[in-house]
């Protein structure tokens, strides 16, 4: 599967982003698959962490540092995958990746090296 982020950009401290990944392929209905989809982050110097994840069920797992403030969504078709980010701060500005995974244990642990499948990256920038 493909992914392909969209809609990063500059914006200011407290406004908002909303971020998209489409996928190439419908990564659902497989029996032996339980899907994992997410965004993960990754600023200069820093370790690429987990924002946040939705497994197949439709239930989201956050960052302590995003909860309250990042939603995480698809389309009803499942093919597109959405990071509403509202009340931004500079600590979020990073380098922003879509990723999929088969395992929908990972969603919990967010962890990166779980997944397999990424996206090209979209920046977001935000400035105080």
């Amino acid at each position: 599967v493909q992914l392909v982020e969209s809609g990063g950009g500059s914006v200011q401290s407290g406004e908002s982003l909303t971020l998209s990944c489409a996928f190439s392929e419908y990564i659902y209905g497989h029996s032996e698959r339980d899907p994992c989809v997410g965004w993960f982050r990754q600023a200069p110097g820093k370790q690429r962490e987990g924002v946040a994840t939705i497994d197949s069920n439709g239930s989201p797992s956050y960052a302590d540092s995003v909860k309250g403030r990042f939603t995480i969504s698809q389309d009803n078709a499942r093919n597109t995958l959405y990071l509403t980010m509202n009340g931004l701060k500079p600590e979020d500005t990073a380098m922003y990746y879509c990723a999929a995974a088969y395992r929908g244990h990972y969603c919990r642990l967010r962890r990166a090296n779980n997944f397999p499948y990424w996206g090209q990256g979209t920046q977001v920038t935000v400035s105080s």
